[in-house]
């Protein structure tokens, strides 16, 4: 089993059916989202890959990948493109092979459908079953890198303390001060929830080593990098939220996810 993500890149990258296989089209994605009762506006890009029967994506930040890349890239070998696409469409390839061979529709999944209905009723359906993955003990402290508010809120409503930290918001829904530095929360967590966002900015691998070496839980949420997260599921990663595009915010339409568990855990408190 492979540690990094690096390490599954490499795995993959020598593989004949990887350097058979090929990225029938790549696009991008850019779109802003604010809910109804909101304050703050998400500004999203996602660059996307399709791979035989699956198609893998990852966010990214602006200016991190050019548009012109989907027409370079399109019809590039899988292997070619771990080796020398930027690091965004890397992950959106990898998300994307890993998916087609082994797709989420499998019996290891549970799958969940997202009810047909405005953004707000999906949104709240999606966290609803991340939320469902959480199984932590009344006083520990959960770190929650990637805030998603009412990912906050079920952390709470468990009698846990929500450690929240992102890179662009300030504050949680009712002013909770929000760190930047995830080391900060990592090092006091007796839990972790991450966003598949930290596949694609490349803090996913300190996170993973920072949960084995500290034995405690890790919770992946995962429109980006779905399938990557599930590689190290077991093996670092306790459960798993599986978004495979299209993703819920762009349909009003039924959708579904997987959830994936290894190990049964709970927490216990630090200051039980």
């Amino acid at each position: 089993m492979t540690s990094t993500v690096d390490e599954l890149v490499s795995s993959v990258v020598e593989s004949p059916e990887a350097q058979a296989a090929v990225a029938t089209s790549v696009f991008w994605v850019h779109h802003g989202t604010r809910l109804a009762g909101g304050d703050v506006t998400y500004r999203n890009q996602y660059v996307l890959a399709r791979v035989g029967t699956a198609i893998g994506g990852c966010a990214f930040a602006e200016g991190e990948v050019d548009p012109s890349v989907c027409a370079k890239a399109s019809g590039a070998s899988v292997a070619e493109l771990l080796l020398s696409a930027p690091a965004a469409l890397r992950i959106a390839v990898l998300d994307a092979y890993l998916a087609h061979v082994r797709p989420h529709r499998t019996p290891d999944a549970e799958p969940v459908v997202l009810p047909a209905g405005t953004p707000e009723e999906r949104a709240r359906a999606r966290d609803a079953a991340v939320a469902g993955l959480l199984d932590v003990a009344p006083g520990s402290k959960v770190a929650l890198i990637g805030v998603v508010n009412p990912l906050v809120a079920a952390i709470r409503e468990r009698g846990a303390e929500c450690l929240p930290c992102d890179l662009v918001l300030e504050k949680t829904q009712w002013g909770d001060p929000v760190s930047r530095d995830m080391r900060e929360v990592l090092g006091a967590a007796d839990a972790v929830v991450a966003t598949g966002m930290t596949i694609g900015n490349g803090t996913f691998d300190e996170i993973l080593r920072t949960c084995r070496e500290r034995e405690v839980p890790l919770v992946v949420y995962a429109q980006t990098g779905s399938a990557v997260a599930r590689h190290f599921l077991g093996a670092g990663v306790t459960a798993l939220s599986a978004e495979p595009f299209p993703f819920s915010q762009f349909s009003a339409d039924s959708s579904v996810l997987y959830r994936y568990r290894g190990k049964s855990w709970t927490t216990t408190s630090q200051t039980a």
